[in-house]
């Protein structure tokens, strides 16, 4: 069983940065693809950026350029760095984690932690 832990959201203002991590627990987190979604109230989750057991990255247009996804197997943590922030970034970000040795995301999800991004 894998639990996964959002934490590093809050307020900041439009053009600012934060940082989000992600901790998860159980084995063998370097054989699992890792991902932020994001959820506005109303809206579907929406797959922002995602990372594979290989390193290989992938964005949603709405981020590239601005968002960088990162692991460290070390530390078991993926984290989310977010520069240029706009109000429409305010969502709730959760952190998903496949199946071991498969890409798939949405195996396990963390509780999610909330950005706000003010004018």
């Amino acid at each position: 069983q894998v639990q996964l832990v959002e934490s590093g959201g809050g307020l900041v203002q439009a053009g600012g940065s934060l940082r989000l991590s992600c901790a998860a627990s159980g084995n063998a987190f370097s054989r699992r693809a890792m991902g932020w979604y994001r959820q506005t109230p109303g809206a579907q989750r929406e797959l922002i950026a995602s990372i594979r057991t290989d390193d290989i990255t992938k964005y949603a247009e709405s981020v590239k350029g601005r968002f960088t996804i990162s692991r460290d197997n070390a530390k078991n943590t993926v984290y989310l760095q977010m520069n240029s922030l706009k109000r429409e970034d305010t969502a709730v970000y959760y952190c998903s984690g496949s199946a071991i040795d498969i890409n798939i995301l949405g195996r396990y999800w963390g509780q999610g932690t909330q950005v706000t991004v003010s004018p």
